[in-house]
């Protein structure tokens, strides 16, 4: 996914986004082209925690806070106040840093910022790893809300009861080989099909 994403090398950089054949050198290609990754570590790379909230939620999408040419915190700061309430990510003001914010809330902070930028393909890697139940149901929530909306969500999971749960089509691979596909639909796919496709 980070390959796809222009993050790490690939042996081939060309591919297909909606029927148009793209190049992607490096993530900000890839983020030109309507696609997003929300990296399995939020901490490391989805964030810069040292950072409050408003710069964090606005790092990519630039021209939400620069008008000809000038930034402007107080609109920065708008557009912050204006996703904490629509993700209810929990923060005493966009003016906190993120290092403070709780696990969930720091996910919830790494969609926003993604959902700013109007991306149209959402790879999402281990999206609940290292947070609470109810910050699970509520990223949950926001996936189904993301794919109702008719954004393209591939999302990566180890936990095999999410992805039964969440999933429309279920892809399984294994040392960079396509091993199985099934389609979930009706949520009837099993753990033993799934796990009888990773292992041979």
């Amino acid at each position: 996914m980070r390959a796809i994403f222009g993050a790490d090398p690939a042996n081939r950089r060309e591919i297909e986004v909606f029927n148009k054949s793209v190049r992607i050198d490096d993530p900000r290609k890839a983020i030109q082209s309507g696609i997003a990754l929300l990296n399995e570590d939020r901490k490391a790379l989805g964030l810069i925690l040292k950072f409050s909230v408003a710069p964090n939620l606005t790092i990519c999408k630039p021209d939400s806070v620069i008008k000809r040419g000038i930034y402007s915190r107080k609109r920065e700061n708008v557009v912050a106040q204006n996703l904490i309430k629509q993700m209810n990510i929990k923060a005493s003001s966009e003016k906190q840093k993120c290092v403070y914010l709780s696990g969930g809330n720091q996910q919830k902070v790494v969609l926003a910022k993604w959902l700013l930028a109007d991306a149209d393909i959402m790879i999402l890697d281990e999206p609940t790893r290292g947070i609470d139940v109810g910050s699970k149901y509520e990223i949950y929530t926001i996936i189904n809300e993301l794919a109702d909306a008719g954004k393209t969500i591939i999302m990566i999971s180890s936990e095999l009861q999410e992805i039964q749960g969440i999933s429309d089509r279920i892809i399984v691979m294994h040392k960079g080989r396509l091993v199985g596909e099934f389609d979930n639909a009706n949520k009837d796919v099993t753990a033993e099909q799934i796990l009888r496709c990773a292992i041979g």
